[in-house]
């Protein structure tokens, strides 16, 4: 018997189908191969339309049957992980009114700030644990303000896994983690918040029933089942955005446990039982996947928009024909420092870390005779761990101190060169995991199945693949060069770049 995991991303669709009854990863598969892109109508603006995330999956789900490495009826389970804070607004016909406002969109900054200021900071922070910020509740905001005539069609609102999870079963559902992460959730009163449908004037009717991560979330339609070749009546038994259900695949549950991804976006996610908030709003608290009201375990999430999405970049213009592994070899040829090369990964919207500042990417001290396309390919690499180094120092600031960071072997993690400026930067040992999203999604819909009786037991023979520890002399020398960075960073912040 098996459990399906879907991960729906930015960039791609990936599905695990796992064996319960020994975790074997059975296979894993990517939807399309070419990265998907981000629908950009102005500067700023990001948005997806979740009809082709649907599409996406169906395709990945049948990428994996024809592999032939399992019988798709004997799936018992469905898990879902997705993109967080992104806003699918839906009609009573179930149809969705506009593209989804993703995670990196930048529009409804100025929203969240007037509400952070009008609601009371202290109640923000000490209920909300964050500013409303530029998360799901201040899009919602925005399109209530500007496209009035849309959000008058609304029946209810969904995250991208609550989407996917409505195309399966034709029910919608949410969980306390998910309104934590739109900053609907109010930790004090253990509620939807009262303060923030009213501040806005949103109805609590747009909210869908609320369920347990691990849970029922709607069980497979007939026809859905028959195109994708599945049992119908099967349940979708897990649903989690991407960074609290990556640090479930790591078994990162408990206070003191940190997790790392480095995908488009890169985040290092650590797990405390206190209702810890920043003060600058620059990291955010959420409920993570096993909170409940009397064993609170936070989530508290430091995230960089600018991190693989630059890599990316980096590889478009430098011709698609060169591959990722090509770059992290070509990266690998270049001294410590790029022989003075240095970026600001900051080119993805606004910057938590930045105070919701849109910075944008910088390249300086180009030197035209001596630098080439693997300085930049290494430079970027620096400059992505200068950011994460940058982030943990407020996450340490706020008394958030890992002793050892698990990530998965996947993403920017698969270059050597990346962890190991990574590790000699946090100075934190890294544990590298064969695991990604959909894995840990396939685990959890495993969990919610009540085939493990905990989050411990299901994950309980994983064993790293990789460990690296700081090295004292490369910690020093990266100093060195991260003082220069940060000096970089702070002048740009003292005299950002108008817009034209």
């Amino acid at each position: 018997m098996y459990v399906l995991g879907i991960d729906v991303g930015t960039s791609s669709i990936k599905v695990s189908v796992v064996e319960i009854a020994t975790a074997r990863i059975v296979v894993t598969v990517q939807y399309p191969e070419k990265e998907r892109a981000i629908i950009s109508p102005e500067n700023g603006w990001a948005e997806q339309a979740p009809t082709q995330w649907w599409g996406d999956v169906q395709q990945a789900i049948l990428k994996a049957h024809a592999t032939q490495k399992y019988v798709p009826k004997e799936i018992k389970a469905i898990g879902i992980a997705y993109q967080m804070h992104g806003l699918v607004m839906i009609n009573r016909k179930h149809e969705v009114i506009r593209n989804s406002i993703i995670w990196c969109d930048s529009r409804a900054v100025t929203i969240g700030d007037t509400a952070f200021q009008a609601m009371g900071e202290n109640y923000c922070l000490t209920h909300l644990l964050n500013s409303p910020g530029n998360f799901t509740a201040s899009k919602l905001a925005w399109v209530q303000q500007h496209e009035p005539h849309l959000y008058n069609q609304i029946y209810q609102i969904l995250l991208p896994g609550d989407y996917i999870a409505l195309q399966f079963t034709g029910q919608t559902t949410t969980t306390v983690s998910a309104l934590s992460e739109g900053v609907f959730w109010d930790f004090q009163q253990c509620q939807l918040s009262a303060a923030v449908m009213h501040y806005f004037g949103f109805s609590a009717d747009y909210i869908p029933t609320v369920q347990p991560v691990f849970g029922e979330h709607g069980t497979l339609l007939p026809d859905v089942a028959a195109q994708l070749q599945l049992q119908p009546g099967i349940p979708i038994t897990y649903k989690a955005g991407d960074q609290p259900n990556n640090a479930l695949s790591l078994n990162v549950s408990e206070p003191g446990e940190f997790a790392a991804t480095a995908g488009t976006s890169g985040v290092i996610y650590g797990v405390t039982d206190q209702l810890v908030f920043d003060r600058q709003s620059r990291i955010n608290s959420f409920a993570h996947v096993n909170y409940t009201n009397d064993a609170q375990r936070i989530g508290v999430l430091l995230c960089i928009n600018g991190t693989g999405i630059l890599n990316s970049w980096l590889r478009k213009i430098s011709g698609a024909s060169i591959s990722y592994a090509e770059m992290n070899h070509l990266a690998a040829q270049v001294s410590f420092g790029s022989d003075g090369l240095l970026m600001l990964p900051f080119g993805n919207g606004a910057e938590r870390i930045l105070q919701n500042k849109t910075l944008q990417a910088h390249i300086a001290n180009i030197g035209l005779n001596i630098h080439s396309s693997a300085h930049l390919y290494r430079a970027a690499q620096e400059g992505i761990a200068f950011a994460f180094k940058y982030g943990l120092n407020i996450m340490r600031e706020n008394k958030l101190v890992p002793k050892v960071i698990r990530a998965g072997k996947a993403n920017m993690f698969l270059s050597e060169v990346f962890a190991d400026i990574f590790v000699q930067n946090t100075g934190v040992p890294l544990h590298l995991y064969n695991n990604d999203g959909s894995i840990g999604a396939a685990m959890g819909a495993a969990i919610g199945a009540g085939a493990y009786n905990s989050i411990q037991e299901a994950m309980q023979h994983q064993q790293p693949v990789a460990v690296m520890m700081p090295d004292k002399n490369k910690m020093e020398l990266y100093s060195q060069i991260y003082n220069r960075w940060e000096a970089l960073l702070n002048e740009k912040l003292s005299n950002p770049i108008q817009s034209l």
